[in-house]
């Protein structure tokens, strides 16, 4: 395993470089009905039901669901949300009768780090990126013996209302969250149950240490006047005013904004910038249909669905919706240790628990 990894220290060679999955020879870069089955198949196999657990946009999951359904006749995706530990929770509960088939986004790849020697998710290698190396130009774009796969990159950051609060007094570092101008006027998800917040706890106890961290946590939490357990409450409570800042990831904010909403985001001078995987639950009732679906996230147009909901892609042949670019995020990007987080994922949020629930 990578000791440490500079989440994107990566450059346009990172993207220019890297395969794109599951596609076809057509256009559309959708992968064929046989994806992902076992030595492939014919146009006509029918995959049938294929759940898919995600903590991911609700409205982007169904579309993902959707769209796969027309590309795969005799296919069903059902959807199951919940925010990231919850469903981590429901799939260890599961371990003895596994009802789940395919596990996408967790607030970055840590969760699924976690997860690894848990047994509930387990190694799959698509065909049409065989090769991708574990690490490629600073970026882990894929676990070491492939239970999980990157696809898409996220950034960590703040979401402002553009009604109540001036882009030049919005807070650019995580220590300006502590500003008493801000008492009761923030939000960040709950890191029981929220994968995103999970990520912000981690990362800043990495960033300056246990004990220096819990203190800045408990100064941080007498700031918040509601810590909800989704990851995308907080971005919603202020885009509806109830709250002025929120800790979320930079797409959130950026499909509010396209709808009309008053916000804008602020990535942190020093702040997580992670690959989002998608993994094959282990022993899943339809290996076969979650393989395809995971072929399909990759592919060409599953890619496009993600960059039409301002996602950063990992796919070289497709162009978000979002302003932002590895390019512009890389200097913001904090350095992780992935054997630490392996090591103490689940004590920090029971810790978490004990402090302040």
């Amino acid at each position: 395993m990578v000791k440490k990894w500079l989440n994107v220290v990566a450059t346009a060679a990172l993207l220019s470089t890297v395969v794109v999955a599951g596609c076809s020879s057509g256009d559309s870069g959708t992968p064929s009905a046989g994806a992902g089955t076992e030595g492939g198949g014919s146009k006509a196999k029918e995959l049938g039901q294929i759940a898919l657990y995600s903590p991911e946009t609700p409205d982007m999951t169904k579309e993902i669901g959707q769209n796969f359904e027309k590309a795969f006749k005799g296919s069903a995706i059902n959807v199951q949300y919940a925010g990231t530990n919850v469903l981590v929770n429901r799939m260890i509960a599961e371990k003895d009768n596994p009802m789940g088939d395919v596990w996408y986004g967790g607030g970055g790849f840590l969760p699924f780090e976690s997860a690894k020697d848990k047994d509930i998710i387990t190694a799959y290698i698509p065909e049409a990126i065989k090769d991708w190396p574990e690490v490629r130009d600073g970026i882990k774009i894929r676990d070491k013996d492939w239970k999980w796969i990157g696809a898409e990159v996220f950034v960590l950051g703040f979401v402002y209302n553009t009604d109540l609060v001036k882009p030049e007094d919005a807070p650019k570092t995580w220590d300006d969250l502590l500003d008493p101008k801000w008492k009761g006027k923030l939000q960040m998800p709950n890191p029981a149950a929220s994968g995103t917040a999970t990520l912000t706890v981690l990362s800043q106890l990495m960033d300056r240490g246990e004990e220096p961290g819990w203190n800045y946590f408990k100064k941080l939490v007498d700031q918040m006047s509601a810590m909800p357990d989704s990851g995308s409450s907080p971005g919603k409570a202020v885009a509806k005013g109830e709250a002025e800042v929120a800790i979320a990831f930079d797409f959130m904010a950026y499909e509010m904004k396209a709808k009309g909403e008053k916000v804008d985001f602020i990535v942190p001078e020093k702040t997580p910038v992670i690959v989002n995987p998608v993994s094959l639950v282990q022993d899943g009732p339809n290996p076969d249909g979650g393989k395809a679906l995971i072929d399909y996230l990759l592919s060409k147009e599953g890619q496009q669905t993600l960059a039409n909901w301002y996602h950063i892609p990992i796919s070289p042949e497709v162009e978000s919706k979002t302003p932002l670019s590895l390019e512009k995020v890389i200097p913001h990007a904090q350095e992780l240790d992935v054997d630490w987080v392996v090591q103490n994922y689940d004590r920090v949020r029971n810790e978490w628990r004990q402090k302040f629930q």
